[in-house]
């Protein structure tokens, strides 16, 4: 018998144009910004930049996640595209 896993509802990523140019941005240029689970309900965020790993210590529901990650990205694509 197989291990059946459970399926998480990380609600809808929001898909303008500007977010998913920072997120492409940030890709290219080894910015890794991800969820990780801290329960069936709720993420962290996981930024990895420069060699260093840092997780956002705040906690966020399956809608605010995405919105947070586009703004971190945003964020990185701001500080650091000339």
């Amino acid at each position: 018998m197989g291990v059946t896993k459970k399926k998480f509802d990380m609600g809808v990523a929001p898909h303008d144009e500007e977010s998913l140019e920072a997120w492409r941005w940030c890709i290219r240029n080894n910015i890794k910004i991800y969820p990780t689970c801290a329960s069936e309900k709720s993420w962290w965020l996981s930024i990895e930049n420069k060699g260093k790993t840092h997780k956002d210590p705040n906690v966020y529901g399956k809608n605010e996640i995405w919105d947070k990650l586009y703004e971190y990205c945003k964020y990185y694509f701001n500080k650091y595209n000339n």
